[in-house]
């Protein structure tokens, strides 16, 4: 049975490391496309703008990735993992661009898809915790990447409808 992540629900029952191929390849066709207004444009009232969207996964590429390889790298795998607030990192990326975004992203998101896809199932089994997740593996944040890539793909194929 996968791990329960707070984007399970977005990644359903499909295999995460295809998902993940996946929504970063259908991510960067979108974006890549857009102009400088488009990447200003947002899927609701209130919500991110494609680039904000796009910066924060770039972000959270950048984060798990970081934990997933402290975790493998930790001695006895005691690796406590920091939380980190979105809106607190977004405010400090107020300069980087849609499309420094979109490169920062699919540079990440890829150098991490080669780390996941290359671990043996012991490694994806390795330990780590979280303040507030408690005790988790690689595996739980290989799937909750997955998830959370299709999630924001969804408001960047909503801007693009509008």
């Amino acid at each position: 049975m996968p791990p329960q992540t707070p984007y399970s629900q977005d990644l359903g029952d499909r295999e995460p490391i295809g998902a993940i191929r996946d929504s970063l390849s259908r991510i960067q066709a979108l974006a890549g496309a857009w102009s400088p207004r488009d990447l200003d444009r947002s899927y609701a009232p209130g919500k991110w703008t494609a680039r904000e969207i796009l910066t924060h996964l770039a972000q959270t590429e950048l984060a798990f990735g970081a934990r997933a390889r402290m975790a493998l790298a930790a001695p006895g795998r005691d690796y406590v993992a920091q939380p980190f607030n979105q809106d607190a990192w977004m405010a400090r990326e107020a300069a980087l661009g849609g499309r420094e975004a979109l490169d920062a992203l699919v540079a990440l998101g890829t150098m991490n898809l080669r780390l996941y896809d290359s671990l043996p199932p012991a490694d994806r089994d390795a330990t780590f915790s979280h303040p507030e997740y408690g005790a988790l593996t690689v595996d739980w944040l290989i799937h909750q990447s997955a998830g959370h890539l299709i999630h924001h793909l969804v408001q960047l194929e909503t801007i693009a409808r509008s």
